[in-house]
């Protein structure tokens, strides 16, 4: 991290909103620089569990300057609806699913959706 971006990572909190997503929690601050102007920081921390159950914290963070907000906003934006548009708002991921339904034991059927059609089905009779 460069000497000015450390000066500004320490800096004190104006104003902070938290928005908590699964293993990923997003910060957005509002700071004050040197010459009491504000400018936002943006950061994702996102969880990792190692094996032994032990666990760390990546984070990854944007400076965002009031010069630039306008055309931000407007890009972010034209992504969302491109998005939207494009894909709608249901999440599709399986593991975001909210009927997704794990199998409990061996004799629970697999609802057809949920099925990944990249593997070959392989009866032990073939074998």
């Amino acid at each position: 991290m460069y000497k000015r971006d450390q000066d500004m990572s320490d800096r004190e909190s104006v104003f902070s909103k938290v928005l908590r997503a699964g293993r990923r929690t997003y910060f957005f601050d509002v700071k004050a620089t040197k010459a009491d102007d504000y400018f936002m920081t943006i950061t994702e921390s996102k969880k990792y569990t190692e094996e032994d159950g032990s666990f760390h914290f990546k984070k990854h963070k944007i400076y965002l300057y009031k010069e630039d907000f306008a055309a931000f906003s407007e890009i972010l934006q034209e992504m969302n609806q491109f998005i939207i548009e494009n894909k709608g708002e249901e999440v599709i991921s399986e593991r975001h699913q909210k009927d997704y339904k794990r199998p409990t034991s061996s004799n629970d059927e697999i609802p057809e959706s949920n099925i990944d059609k990249s593997f070959t089905d392989i009866d032990f009779d073939d074998i």
